[in-house]
């Protein structure tokens, strides 16, 4: 390993000097290659063209975009000898080459940068040294070699970049990626994977590095059918959203499941028990039967202007249209689900057809035109006004929740009484905008957009936290996905929701794919080991089947566990005290107490603020309800009182581990009632700690 800057003697090292050379000119080498982009010509064949051209010319830029913050490789290999010689190549964030073509430094993602993440001394992958460097504000300070002949190499520069403070936005870490990391994030396109990840694993960084992966693998076919990552909240993704931008990757959707299915303005809240009723899987037979059972039978014959002529159809065939299209709507089968919208436009084709048909027998010849107009004619649209009326998602959700006849219609056989009164609404709307929905309803007025019309889809999408998604959110997703493949993220453990599975065989059937593979990752990167162990007391109650997570590092100070008498002296100590020290620092309660707890840090002088769902509320010290928790870090971690946390929902052991394991470095704990028994071991332990 090279010294640090400070230690360096009057003798530089030669091969640090080597080094920064090599980082100017990868440097310059990508100032040309914007340059390049930015001086691409016009020829001015068409405006299509222009358009075109335009756009690929700004999404180059964009790519190539500098960030002085991110040197241009974070590491090196160097390969056995062979007979065609040794050869060195420097990884980086993306490919950059110098004015002849030749590479100056490989993309992370390319084949020939896999074994610096997978070699090993006892599979070196034909390297003999790996080399890791540091930098600081963008300038080289040092290396540290790997030789993987001998396994000499203390991996003090890794171990160090895992766990350096980060303030702001989550980075990536591409720089730090471990074998078990890359296997998953080079999974083929094809393959649909579940994660498992305990706390610190860097379940949610695997996810989005895998998306980069896959874009630069697979970039023509995905830039058609677009990735789609969708996160818990928006606090959540303002969190992430600088992640695959740094990567190179800034053509990515971002967006939470409210986002996704924002059918109606929502402006309501429901009670727990109806939000669990309208999040069960039931509720999509139900809208079906809602939508497709008020079809009607058409009662008398239709006259169908042709050509200067009128064909009458009779009701049998209508009414064998009608049954037939009808069918294909009901059809248990998703692959051959005949939409409505679809099967309305189909119907006024038959009729079209047969008229057609009919002035054919009599010797005429209608052409294509004439038939399309046909179909357009309004004795057509009068009888498919009628027969298969044209249908709204908000409307038809509106009229079901506001007829108790039209609901029990719709819930013969699934729903028994009582369920359907939590349904309905006792008041009906003066209109369908002013109905009091809630992010339930908006789910569900999406699963009837989605059987209306076809929904566009995605060639990949990654769900992160999809241990908290309803069966019915599950279904909007999947509707996305349309043929391509899925990244799940997730901890059964961190499961906070009222429909969280035991398991991950639900949510896999209802997200469409129930074959995925799972596979875990168990090792935390991030989370201390005595932060992570003071957690896993959990376990057993919350996860009791579940493999706890294990650190790869230790700090016997990461972990203060303190009873106070009163919050208003200590908690302001104890964040003072870690402003002292960088990084980010996230103060955790329950969220009735969040006012509280922003009085005492304000009153103390501090610059303490809430961090909102929307991700306002950004300060020094963010004030979080343990109900935004999920997904975020923080450098270091205050809990205010977790008994409250607890006490505040039925889930609320769940919700305490995942507060718990916020922390990157250090967690202090302040309770004024007694702890959780589950946190509790022998009073010596306790006292310990």
């Amino acid at each position: 390993m090279s010294p640090p800057p400070a230690a360096e003697t009057a003798v530089p090292d030669p091969v640090l000097t080597a080094e920064r050379a090599h980082l100017a000119r990868a440097g310059e080498c990508l100032t040309q290659m914007r340059t390049a982009a930015s001086a691409v010509i016009d020829a001015g064949v068409d405006a299509w063209a222009s358009e075109r051209l335009g756009a690929a010319r700004a999404e180059r830029l964009r790519a190539l975009a500098a960030d002085p913050g991110v040197p241009p490789f974070f590491g090196r290999t160097d390969t056995a000898p062979a007979d065609t010689g040794a050869e060195t190549f420097h990884i980086g964030r993306r490919h950059v080459r110098d004015t002849a073509g030749d590479p100056v430094v490989i993309d992370w993602r390319a084949p020939m940068s896999r074994p610096f993440y997978q070699a090993s001394a006892a599979d070196p992958q034909g390297l003999r040294r790996r080399r890791r460097f540091g930098f600081s504000g963008g300038e080289l300070t040092g290396y540290e070699d790997e030789d993987l002949a001998s396994g000499e190499g203390d991996g003090g520069f890794l171990e160090a970049e895992i766990g350096r403070p980060r303030s702001g936005p989550m980075r990536d870490i591409v720089a730090t990626i471990q074998p078990d990391q890359d296997d998953i994030v080079r999974a083929p396109l094809a393959e649909s994977i579940c994660v498992q990840g305990g706390p610190g694993t860097g379940k949610t960084a695997v996810g989005l590095h895998r998306a980069a992966y896959l874009l630069y693998t697979h970039g023509g076919q995905l830039a058609r059918t677009g990735v789609l990552v969708v996160g818990p909240n928006r606090a959540f993704l303002r969190y992430i959203d600088q992640v695959l931008p740094t990567l190179g990757e800034v053509d990515v959707e971002q967006t939470t499941v409210a986002e996704l299915t924002a059918r109606v303005p929502v402006r309501a809240v429901d009670r727990p028990d109806v939000a669990v009723l309208k999040g069960d899987a039931r509720m999509a037979e139900l809208l079906r039967r809602a939508l497709w059972g008020e079809i009607g039978r058409p009662a008398d014959s239709v006259q169908v202007p042709l050509a200067g002529r009128k064909y009458r159809i009779p009701v049998e065939r209508l009414k064998r249209y009608a049954d037939d299209l009808r069918r294909r709507g009901r059809a248990d089968d998703d692959q051959q689900l005949l939409h409505y919208a679809a099967g309305r436009e189909r119907l006024m084709m038959m009729l079209a057809e047969d008229a057609r048909r009919q002035k054919e027998r009599a010797g005429g010849s209608p052409s294509d035109a004439e038939t399309r107009r046909a179909a357009r004619s309004k004795e057509v649209r009068a009888f498919c006004d009628e027969v298969w009326p044209a249908r709204d998602a908000a409307g038809l959700l509106c009229g079901l929740w506001s007829d108790a006849g039209r609901l029990a219609r719709a819930a013969r056989g699934l729903l028994d009484d009582d369920e359907q009164a939590l349904l309905g609404w006792a008041t009906p709307p003066r209109s369908v905008r002013s109905a009091p929905w809630t992010d339930a309803d908006a789910v569900l007025a999406d699963e009837l957009a989605g059987l209306i019309e076809r929904t566009p889809g995605y060639g990949h999408v990654v769900v992160d936290e999809a241990q908290d998604l309803s069966p019915m959110q599950c279904r909007a997703v999947a509707r996305r996905l349309a043929a391509g493949s899925l990244t799940v993220l997730g901890d059964l453990a961190q499961a906070t929701s009222p429909w969280s599975p035991s398991d991950w065989q639900e949510t896999l059937t209802g997200l469409g794919r129930p074959d995925t593979v799972v596979r875990p990752l168990t090792r935390g990167y991030r989370v201390p080991g005595e932060v992570l162990g003071f957690a896993n007391r959990l376990l057993p109650f919350i996860a009791p089947g579940l493999p706890a997570a294990t650190a790869v590092r230790s700090d016997p100070g990461a972990l203060r566990v303190r009873p106070v008498a009163s919050l208003a002296g200590p908690l302001a100590d104890v964040v003072g005290d870690l402003r002292q020290h960088p990084g980010s620092i996230g103060v955790v309660c329950a969220d009735a107490a969040v006012t509280e707890v922003v009085g005492l840090l304000v009153g103390a002088g501090l610059p303490a603020a809430v961090l909102t769902d929307d991700g306002g509320g950004a300060a020094p010290v963010a004030v979080v309800p343990a109900g935004l928790a999920k997904g975020l870090e923080f450098d270091a971690v205050v809990v205010v009182d977790p008994a409250a946390i607890v006490a505040a929902e039925p889930r609320g052991l769940h919700r305490l581990y995942v507060v718990l394991t916020r922390a990157v470095s250090t967690l202090v704990v302040l309770h004024r009632d007694d702890l959780p028994d589950a946190l509790r071991e022998s009073r010596e332990d306790h006292a310990a700690l």
